[in-house]
């Protein structure tokens, strides 16, 4: 019997042999952005990523995960104001929720052998302590410069949009559109 596993296991490819990979964020080289349309006009903010979690699972992407936390209190609009209404209570009430998490509850690629063709993101959002569903487009690519194969350094590209309402940010509703787009860019780098 330990020969036939011996025999079975040798013969697997090795990939099926191969566990998930854990990578570790590049926060200097991360940030989610988010398109906010403010009296009519679309403008561009930022908030940096705190921490993640992010496990690939190359063999079978719908085995891996992502649980990222962004900082609120360091939002950035790029205007005083509205980065100040931005953090205010009947918004995203910075002091009561400094961050905002997402964790991903299901990871559908949509070609199974290649991340890079882009897929889709579903998870639970929360945001002033309210967690709902959402679900989010990605693409996995190798970061510009590492050679081909080498999956050790990453980027994510990751895009969606958000209505405010849901989440109980309703602040400056008169002027302020209630769908936020979100553009996210993410580097990472295998765990050591």
């Amino acid at each position: 019997m330990r020969r036939l596993i011996t025999a079975i296991l040798f013969l697997l490819p090795l990939s099926v042999l191969a566990a998930p990979t854990s990578y570790n964020l590049q926060a200097d080289r991360s940030e989610v952005g988010f398109i906010f349309n403010l009296s009519g006009a679309d403008n561009r903010g930022s908030m940096p990523v705190q921490a993640a979690n992010i496990v690939i699972d190359f063999d079978r992407f719908a085995n891996s995960s992502a649980d990222v936390t962004v900082d609120v209190s360091r939002a950035r609009t790029g205007l005083i104001f509205a980065t100040e209404a931005l953090k205010a209570g009947s918004v995203l009430n910075a002091r009561a929720h400094p961050t905002i998490r997402f964790q991903s509850t299901a990871i559908r690629p949509n070609n199974p052998r290649n991340l890079s063709a882009g897929g889709k993101i579903d998870g639970n959002l929360t945001i002033r302590g309210v967690t709902r569903p959402v679900t989010l487009d990605a693409a996995l690519f190798r970061q510009q410069g590492s050679a081909e194969g080498d999956l050790s350094q990453l980027s994510f590209r990751i895009s969606g949009s958000v209505r405010r309402s849901d989440f109980g940010a309703t602040g400056y509703s008169d002027i302020v559109a209630d769908t936020i787009q979100l553009d996210i860019a993410a580097r990472v780098i295998a765990a050591q």
